[in-house]
């Protein structure tokens, strides 16, 4: 998906000044633009009406390559709450340029993961995971997801606890957030060796275009759960 760009909507912009609260660092004084977010665009009024329908919306986030004070650039990471089953709302995210690592953390804590990935490879966020992502590389990091569009994000766990459970740092070494508790080993992996459903793969916009019934599990996970494991 290459052309990207054509989606002209504004975008949303978070400054660095908006992640101080999940910093390494709170002293940080760096400012300007951390990352760009273009929220639930379609390319055709036909596409945007199917999305909407189903409950989905379609993102692109564009993070440039930056030193957060040692940290490498992220998101600020949040949890999604969970649908009326029970089960929290899952997420489809996809590297169309640059690099990406994927810290996913469970609820409980009891599993942490890195998972590296590059131009065109898919990452899923299982039900239950918080997540940021971290631009490693030298490049901007461009990425799209689908997400079901029904709920806001919820920040206030990384923001009460000064980020995720590991700092990444510019030197290449995992840190761990002092203010969690005894965590277990981080697995680290990669998109690569995690292959999602077959189906998930392409282009992800694809999925949209072909009015691919089964991103309907984004909404309903619950009924979909052989898709969303992390094992």
């Amino acid at each position: 998906m290459r052309d990207w760009r054509d989606f002209t909507q504004k975008p949303e912009v978070r400054e660095i000044g908006d992640l101080r609260a999940v910093l390494r660092d709170p002293g940080c004084n760096r400012h300007g633009p951390a990352y760009l977010m273009f929220r639930d665009i379609a390319r055709t009024p036909e596409d945007r009406a199917w999305l909407s329908s189903h409950g989905l919306r379609f993102d692109v986030t564009c993070i440039p390559p930056a030193d957060f004070c040692g940290e490498y650039a992220k998101t600020k990471g949040h949890y999604h709450p969970h649908n009326p089953s029970g089960t929290g709302y899952p997420e489809v995210y996809q590297v169309i340029a640059g690099v990406a690592d994927f810290l996913l953390q469970s609820e409980d804590l009891k599993h942490v993961v890195l998972v590296r990935s590059g131009e065109g490879e898919t990452v899923l966020v299982p039900p239950g995971y918080g997540h940021v992502t971290i631009n490693w590389g030298e490049d901007e990091l461009v990425m799209a997801n689908i997400v079901a569009s029904v709920f806001a994000s919820d920040y206030r766990f990384y923001e009460e606890h000064r980020g995720a459970a590991y700092y990444e740092l510019v030197t290449g070494e995992l840190e761990k957030n002092p203010r969690y508790p005894p965590l277990p080993p981080i697995e680290r992996t990669s998109a690569r060796s995690r292959k999602p459903g077959p189906w998930f793969f392409g282009p992800l916009y694809e999925r949209v275009t072909a009015r691919d019934e089964r991103l309907f599990s984004l909404v309903h996970p619950e009924r979909f759960p052989e898709l969303f494991s992390l094992s």
